[in-house]
Formats: structure tokens, C-alpha cells, sequence
């Protein structure tokens, strides 16, 4: 059954999300991700029941993944994994996989950006540095 948030929640949940959309647009990371934080604290128990719990565990995880804080950036697309859609969720699959790949947990990291290419083909690394598509075709048969 989906639950939908009241429109007062949800409305200071997008306005939230826009500001950090825009300090991210910015480079500021960290603040971005605060502002992602103070969204998510507005949802209801179990967070992981709604649908913006998804993004903006996502978001929070990418601000933390271009901030270089890998082991937060994984706590948190490790959450939005947990959420409806997350394990299909090609973005969530591809900073999951990079951010465990950057902390040297390469069996975890290929299982995740594997999963990434399976849903979204190549084209999702194009954007993202040439190391994880490369460190990919190296360790996993008829990728190309």
C-alpha cells in the first residue's frame, strides 16, 4: 500500500531538496547534503516506506561520494538501496559500487556496478571517471 505525505511535507520537502540541488550546482557538497538531511527528517517512520526516502538517501550519498567521503556516501546508498525501486535504481547501483571501489572493497564494488551496467548499459559510466567502466571490463567476462 503507498502512503502519501501530507502536501505541507511534501512541498518543504521539494523546496529543501531544490536548495540542495542548487548548492550542489555550486560544489558545495556538504551543505548540499544538510539540506538533503533536513529533508529526509521530515518523513515519517520507516523512511524507507516513502517514495522521496529514495532520493534523497541517493543525494545524500552522491554529495558524500564528490566530497570524497566514501564510507558515509556508502551508509547512504546503502539506505536508498533499502527503499522501493532501490535495488533497480541504476544511479544508486553505480555511487554504491564507486564508493566501495574507493575504499578498496573491490569484490562488493564490482557486484554494484556490474548490477548498474545490467540496468542502464555503458552509458551510465560515460559521465563518471574512465577508472570503474575500465576496472569493469577488466574483471568481468563480455563487457566491452
Amino acid at each position: 500500500m503507498e502512503k502519501e505525505l501530507n502536501a505541507e511535507i511534501y512541498n518543504q520537502i521539494l523546496e529543501l531538496s531544490e536548495v540542495g540541488n542548487a548548492l550542489a550546482d555550486q560544489d558545495d557538497f556538504r551543505a548540499a547534503r544538510t539540506k538533503f538531511e533536513e529533508a529526509l527528517a521530515l518523513l515519517p517512520e520507516p523512511k524507507t516506506d516513502w517514495e522521496a526516502a529514495l532520493w534523497l538517501y541517493a543525494s545524500m550519498g552522491d554529495m558524500d561520494f564528490l566530497s570524497g567521503r566514501y564510507t558515509e556516501a556508502a551508509e547512504a546508498l546503502s539506505r536508498a538501496l533499502n527503499c522501493e525501486d532501490g535495488a533497480t535504481n541504476p544511479f544508486v547501483r553505480l555511487r554504491l559500487g564507486q564508493s566501495l571501489f574507493e575504499q578498496g572493497m573491490h569484490g562488493e564494488a564490482t557486484e554494484h556496478l556490474l548490477r548498474a551496467y545490467m540496468l542502464e548499459g555503458s552509458e551510465i559510466f560515460e559521465s563518471e571517471d574512465p577508472k570503474y567502466f575500465h576496472y569493469l571490463k577488466t574483471n568481468v567476462k563480455d563487457i566491452n
